[in-house]
Formats: structure tokens, sequence, C-alpha cells
């Protein structure tokens, strides 16, 4: 499945529901769908996720037995990096961000 991530500030970003949800705890926020973040706490929730990422670069990725073992793993860092743009952009702005699947 599916999660998009809007803002009037931003292009909309689309991952996959578990990348999603791994950021969306990441930020402090619960997995529920639909969701938002109103402007007034993006720079919290920017801050926390940027700081989980942070510590997410010190440990190196696991990768999933299940997955193709001749495909390169994508790191937290760079699936996040979108999402970074967006919530820094909110920020700037003074918009809200919501999410749905």
């Amino acid at each position: 499945m599916l999660v998009t991530f809007t803002t009037d500030a931003h292009a909309n970003i689309t991952m996959f529901e578990g990348d999603a949800l791994t950021m969306l705890k990441m930020m402090g926020h619960s997995a529920t769908f639909p969701g938002a973040i109103l402007a007034a706490d993006i720079p919290a929730a920017l801050s926390r996720l940027t700081a989980a990422i942070a510590a997410e670069k010190i440990s190196p990725p696991v990768k999933n037995e299940n997955e193709d073992t001749d495909e390169p793993v994508v790191s937290m860092t760079n699936r996040g990096l979108p999402l970074i743009d967006l919530l820094t952009d909110a920020a700037k702005e003074g918009c809200n961000v919501m999410w749905n699947k």
C-alpha cells in the first residue's frame, strides 16, 4: 500500500506504507490514516525525524531475508530525504502536512 504526504508548500510525496509508518513513528506520531501535523508542530516533528535518521546512520542497514540479494539496501536516510524536504518547506511556509493511504 502507498501513503501520500501533502502540503501546500511542496509537491506530494508518496512512499511505501512500511517506510511511511516508520517515519511517522520517528516523528512521534501515531500510525493512523488519514493524519496531519499542524504548521506549529512541524519544526518539532522535523527535528525528531532528522535526529532519528541520524541515529540510524550509526547502525548499518539490516537486510531482510526475503529480499533479493542482488538488490542494494536503500538507507533510511535516502528514503527519508523527500519527506524531510517536504517538512522543511512546510515549516518555512507555515503550512500543515497531511497524509493518507
